[in-house]
């Protein structure tokens, strides 16, 4: 029973129909690269806010900022 927890940033707008073909496309995935079934597959969506998302050992935001320099 394969479990795919797939974690985004909360910005933007991410629309209910775009989470659909997320999950859609990883359960297709594991189904033809793993051979996974479908009705066991389970995908999770979290949708973290970017103060709790960290890269590079600085908050998400000064990161990008750092980059943009």
């Amino acid at each position: 029973m394969p479990y795919v927890n797939i974690k985004i940033t909360r910005e933007g707008n991410v629309t209910a129909a775009q989470k659909a073909s997320l999950i859609k496309g990883t359960t297709e995935l594991l189904r033809d690269v793993l051979g996974k079934d479908p009705n066991t597959t389970m995908v999770v969506i979290d949708e973290v806010d970017l103060d709790n998302w960290g890269i590079g050992a600085l908050p998400a935001l000064e990161f990008r900022a750092q980059r943009q320099k």
